[in-house]
This record gives C-alpha cells, sequence and structure tokens, in this order.
C-alpha cells in the first residue's frame, strides 16, 4: 500500500507538470518554447553536431596539416569536418547559427539537408540564408509561427516600406515599393486578400504618400479608408476618367525631369532612364499608390461601347505599369481571378506586375495566373492553403524566390480610424482634386489611437 501511496505522490506531479508542458505547447507555443523547446533543441545541436553533419553529407576530409597534428598528437582515426559553427543565437521563435562552409561547398548543398537537420534537432523548421561567400546563416524556428501571427519588433519600415505580413521563416515579410514597384494580388472570397490590402493602406498613410483607389464594388473595400484617399473611384464609369488623369499626371512627371536634367522635350518618355528621386526634394512631387481591388470589374463588358472604354482603360493601366515606377506610381493589383480570359491587354498587364501574392484560390488555374510563370514550384504550395487559415498566402517576385506568409488580423473600424487620423497628411495633386471621396472630419483633440495587429485566427 506504502508503495502505491508513494507512486501516486511521485506520479501526480509529473502528470500535471507534463499536462501543463502540452497545453502550453499547444495554447502558447512561444512561452513553451522558450522554456522547454529552446534549452531540449540547443543540447541537440550541440551534442551531435558533428555526427549529424556527417550524416547529411556536409563534411570535407581535412586538410593534410590538421591530419597530421591528429596522427601526432592524439594517434585517433581523422575523421571528416564539419563546416566550422559560430555562436549560437537564441530568438524569441528559435535559433541562428552561422556556418562556414568547407572548400568546395555551396549553400545548395545545406539546403538540401534542412528536412534532416529539422528532424535531427527537434525543431519545426529549418532555413538557409547566403549571408557572403562562404558562410550561410541556418535559421531554426521552434514552432509554427504563422499559427499565431506576431510581428517582430524590428519589422524594417520605412519610407515606402510596409511590414504586411510574417514569413514562416519568422522574419517580416516588407512591401518594398521602391525594390518592387507592382504588385498583383490574388485570393478567393474570405482568404485574407482585403485583410493583406487594409494593411498596406494603414502602413502608408502617416507617410507623405498620395493613395489612389479604384474599387468598383461601390466602394465597400476602399470607401471606408476615403478620409486618407487622394481620388477614389467606386465604379467603372468613374474609373475611365480617373486613369487618363493619372496618366495625365505621369506625363507632367516627366516634362519634370526632362526640364529638370537638361533633357530634350520631344524625347519619348520609353527613352528617360532617370526618375523622379533624382529631383531635388523640394521639387519632387509626391509618391502614388493606386489601389484597384477587383480588377476584373474593370475588364468585364456588356455592350459595344463598354468594350471600347474598357479597352481604354486597360490601355492606360499597362501604361502606368510600364512606366509609372520613374514618376512614382505605384500599382497595387487585386482580383479573386487574373488571366488571358479576362480579355485584350490581361497577360500584358499581369507581365508588368513584378510582385506576385497569392491566397487561397479556388482552383489550380488561378494559382498558375499569380505564380506559374515566375515560381512553378510555388503553384502546388498556394493550391495547398486550408480555408480555416485566413491571411496565409505564398510570395513570389520574378526572381524565382517565393515564402509562406500570412497578415495579423487587423478590425476595419482600426484601419479606419487610423486612415481619419491621418486625413491631414493627404498631399495635394491638383490632377487628382476632382476625384477627392467625401469624409466626415475628424474632431479636433480625438487621440490616434495604436493599432497592434492581433493573430487572423488561432
Amino acid at each position: 500500500m506504502s508503495d502505491w501511496t508513494t507512486l501516486l505522490e511521485v506520479g501526480g506531479p509529473l502528470a500535471a507538470l507534463g499536462g501543463g508542458a502540452a497545453y502550453t505547447r499547444t495554447r502558447h507555443p512561444g512561452v513553451y518554447w522558450s522554456t522547454v523547446g529552446l534549452p531540449l533543441s540547443t543540447a541537440r545541436l550541440l551534442g551531435s553536431y558533428g555526427s549529424v553533419m556527417e550524416a547529411c553529407g556536409l563534411t570535407v576530409q581535412p586538410s593534410r596539416l590538421r591530419a597530421l597534428a591528429v596522427k601526432a598528437t592524439t594517434r585517433r582515426e581523422v575523421r571528416p569536418v564539419p563546416p566550422r559553427r559560430g555562436i549560437i543565437r537564441p530568438t524569441s521563435t528559435g535559433l541562428r547559427l552561422r556556418l562556414r562552409l568547407a572548400p568546395g561547398q555551396e549553400p545548395a548543398d545545406v539546403a538540401a539537408s534542412v528536412e534532416r537537420l529539422r528532424h535531427a534537432w527537434g525543431v519545426h523548421a529549418v532555413y538557409v540564408r547566403d549571408v557572403k561567400p562562404g558562410v550561410v546563416e541556418l535559421r531554426l524556428v521552434g514552432f509554427d509561427v504563422l499559427r499565431k501571427v506576431r510581428m517582430p519588433r524590428r519589422s524594417g519600415g520605412g519610407f515606402l516600406r510596409v511590414p504586411v505580413a510574417l514569413r514562416e521563416d519568422a522574419t517580416a515579410f516588407v512591401r518594398d515599393y521602391r525594390a518592387i514597384p507592382h504588385q498583383l494580388t490574388l485570393g478567393a472570397t474570405l482568404s485574407g486578400k482585403s485583410m493583406y490590402l487594409r494593411h498596406l493602406v494603414v502602413g502608408l498613410a502617416p507617410q507623405p504618400v498620395a493613395l489612389v483607389g479604384i474599387d468598383c464594388k461601390r466602394g465597400v473595400e476602399l470607401a471606408p479608408f476615403a478620409a486618407r484617399l487622394s481620388a477614389l473611384a467606386t465604379d467603372p464609369e468613374q474609373a475611365a476618367e480617373l486613369l487618363p488623369a493619372l496618366v495625365k499626371e505621369m506625363e507632367d512627371r516627366y516634362d519634370l525631369v526632362k526640364a529638370r536634367q537638361g533633357i530634350a522635350p520631344n524625347t519619348p518618355d520609353e527613352e528617360i532612364t532617370s526618375d523622379i528621386w533624382g529631383l531635388p526634394d523640394s521639387e519632387r512631387p509626391v509618391p502614388i499608390v493606386l489601389f484597384v481591388d477587383e480588377v476584373a470589374e474593370l475588364f468585364l463588358v456588356a455592350t459595344k461601347k463598354d468594350e471600347e472604354r474598357r479597352d481604354e482603360m486597360v490601355t492606360q493601366l499597362i501604361r502606368l505599369a510600364q512606366l509609372g515606377r520613374a514618376a512614382g506610381i505605384y500599382l497595387e493589383v487585386c482580383g479573386q481571378r487574373f488571366g488571358a480570359e479576362l480579355g485584350k491587354g490581361a497577360t500584358m498587364l499581369r507581365a508588368q506586375l513584378t510582385g506576385r501574392v497569392c491566397h487561397r484560390v479556388n482552383d489550380e488555374a488561378s494559382a498558375k495566373m499569380a505564380l506559374g510563370d515566375i515560381a512553378p514550384e510555388a503553384v502546388m504550395a498556394a493550391c495547398s492553403i486550408a480555408p480555416e487559415r485566413p491571411g496565409l498566402a505564398v510570395a513570389g517576385d520574378t526572381s524565382g524566390g517565393w515564402s509562406r506568409i500570412r497578415t495579423p488580423y487587423l478590425s476595419l473600424a482600426d484601419a479606419a480610424q487610423v486612415c481619419r487620423a491621418s486625413a491631414h497628411l493627404v498631399p495635394a495633386v491638383p490632377v487628382l482634386s476632382r476625384f477627392r471621396p467625401y469624409a466626415p472630419v475628424q474632431q479636433v483633440g480625438t487621440a490616434s489611437p495604436v493599432v497592434r495587429p492581433h493573430p487572423a485566427t488561432d
């Protein structure tokens, strides 16, 4: 009887401890990683580093001098040498360490073994980044950071740089308009596309940027941000008037660049290689970001007259995509589908959109429209996004790189309040003044809210 009592006295606390650890791992993975996962994974890495590298084929034969020194001092068998390991740096989501590759090795050799490293060291994922010639960084992620999105404190934001989502390697996905001027964002209903657009607007609202919207769903997506918008079109008729105004603004900016830099007035715009960023601050016009929600609505036609209007709008969009970057005009095109079936000019416009973000789509063809021409291997990743994970997407660009990202939750009310609080920052763009939407003025003295993104889902 005493043995059973002793067993219960010892086993009870152990069972409670194990249950608490399991609960913490499920509900609070960050806390579990910091208290349990980090020490265990660090111990595994330190204790098995050499054998794991050898099993992964990442060891090389030692130099002749080292082999002679080992034989002379220890008389042990000379074993292959793993890459030299740097200091292990723990983070709130995982570990980081650098490896100095041996002669003849390349980063692709390490990248091919990430699955083996993940299982050997008991982490959720391993990512490889090329730091400099001969040095790579291993980023070990201890848990699924896309399950509950928490943006890192240092997200790399700045002028025309918006931290809009979290990558699967726990780094921030930054929408950089200077590096990737135009982007196509696709996603089915309730996939998180509107949330992505919402974060972009909120991130740009406090910056000296003119925001322009085309929302042919009667403005249900962009109208709440009217206080911060310089122009808004809520149907194809208004868009047919707004787009020529933007083209005229683009042409005026090219004339400004020509006059400042001594370029002949009759030089075609296509031959101008400079941009507005070469102008003095006092003469530089403000950048313009054009948000187009449900771009397919601009392509759909019902009559012959609508077809002519559609062709004009598509031509103007293509001109903005081809020439707008140098004039400081950037495009953010969103929709559920985008392909050749929309009509003439669709594929030509898509080819000008460097960045691609694909949320959950209804068929494989839609994923191929977004990613098939730049990163074919990312198509299946986009098709595997589950409906219960809104905000999850695959981001790629024309360099061929891609990664999974997820946007944090941000309520429409909070986003609209930020835009109202930033209404005084709307820049003066005379050509867009007649398209300025009406919005109630915020009362003086009302404090701007501090918007804290929440996870998209638990």
